[in-house]
């Protein structure tokens, strides 16, 4: 019995007692930090000094893929920078990181850079705009960083919305979110109630997209002769806005920025760009915008030869946020304009237009030979040359 149990006893020895708890190898404090839970994502929203340019632009978005692979490009001076993964890798959290990008763009590229880092694209590009100059700006506590804020401040949100909200005494994000959603439906209606209370809620799913910078659109108009008379250059920029909205919106996409290219007669050019208070492809904000740019120039007696608008940073139109309007003449110009753009698709791009943009096509027309005498003009005018010499 005695070896019976031996023979058990050494069958089935006795288990050791569990090893300590212990570091393991490549994951101690400088392979992996603790992340608080609070910014489990970490997000940055970078904006350039100075006009960088194309080149330069480039150049600073092989530094930030020098942090992150993940990285997508808002031309024509920003980008956003999703660092969660490149926190393990460096050993650094996201605001050091971010400090890091400051100093390599300053060294290398004599760049200097305002940085906002938070959680989530929304809130990294408002802590830029609210951080109050150059430098990392980092949100950590997301609702005390909202709360003290007006409703303007968050994107989407307009002058007539936020005036809405204000006569209901909602004048800052934090009465925003202690209202009743039931409140906010009824000053706004079911949709942009819902949008408004995740916006102030500081709720972003949007995902950092990585992409080449976005290609532009673009359209010209030749005039016939040298123009001078500011009334004509205003119709064709009016044409061209036009034609650019469409194109636009039959490719589902809009534009951030709008630059104005003048040509004049001696082959000289300006060129001056503005970004759009919001993407969009809506035809009357990018005349507002082209019409801006024309008239900060002051061409008084300038000849012009040909003008260009280009449609630059473009997006797709579903991940585009419109601003919240109570206008309900905005309504009814969007309405008119998908009217026209389903007439143009039926029967072709000149089959609709803006009224005041004829005369533009017209010389359009007229560069490309395509120009018509209208019926009977020519021979009228024979008459009254022979009427004068008789």
């Amino acid at each position: 019995m005695t070896a019976a149990r031996r023979r058990t006893a050494h069958r089935h020895p006795a288990a050791p007692p569990p090893p300590e708890p212990g570091p393991v190898p490549g994951h101690g404090p400088a392979a992996h930090r603790p992340v608080r839970p609070s910014v489990a994502r970490a997000v940055l929203h970078i904006r350039f000094h100075g006009h960088p340019g194309e080149e330069r632009y480039t150049a600073l978005l092989d530094l930030l893929h020098g942090i992150s692979p993940v990285v997508q490009a808002l031309p024509p001076d920003a980008a956003l920078v999703d660092v969660s993964g490149a926190r393990r890798y460096f050993g650094r959290e996201a605001a050091a990181l971010a400090g890091l990008i400051r100093v390599r763009a300053l060294a290398l590229h004599g760049t200097d850079t305002t940085i906002g880092v938070a959680g989530n694209p929304l809130l990294a590009r408002m802590a830029g705009q609210q951080g109050g100059g150059r430098g990392v700006h980092e949100v950590t506590d997301a609702a005390a960083f909202l709360a003290p804020l007006p409703p303007t401040a968050l994107h989407g949100v307009g002058a007539a919305t936020a005036r809405a909200l204000t006569d209901y005494g909602l004048d800052t994000v934090e009465r925003i979110v202690a209202a009743p959603a039931a409140t906010l439906q009824r000053i706004l209606g079911a949709a942009p109630a819902r949008r408004l209370r995740a916006l102030a809620r500081g709720v972003d799913p949007t995902p950092v997209t990585p992409a080449a910078p976005p290609r532009s659109l673009r359209a010209d108009h030749r005039f016939p002769h040298d123009e001078l008379d500011p009334g004509h250059r205003r119709a064709a920029l009016l044409a061209l806005a036009d034609d650019l909205g469409y194109r636009l919106r039959d490719t589902g996409q809009t534009a951030r920025t709008l630059t104005l290219t003048v040509r004049y007669a001696d082959r000289s050019t300006t060129t001056r760009s503005r970004t759009l208070p919001e993407p969009t492809a809506h035809t009357p904000a990018l005349t507002a915008a082209g019409y801006a740019l024309h008239d900060a120039l002051g061409l008084q007696r300038a000849r012009v030869r040909t003008l260009s608008l280009r449609a630059d940073d473009l997006g797709a139109a579903e991940d585009a946020h419109q601003q919240l309007t109570l206008d309900p003449r905005d309504e009814r110009r969007r309405a008119a304009e998908a009217a026209a753009d389903r007439a143009r698709r039926k029967f072709g791009a000149g089959a609709v237009g803006p009224a005041g943009a004829g005369q533009a096509a017209a010389s359009r027309s007229a560069t490309n030979g395509l120009r018509k005498t209208p019926s009977g003009s020519r021979s009228s005018t024979s008459r009254r040359k022979s009427a004068n010499r008789s």
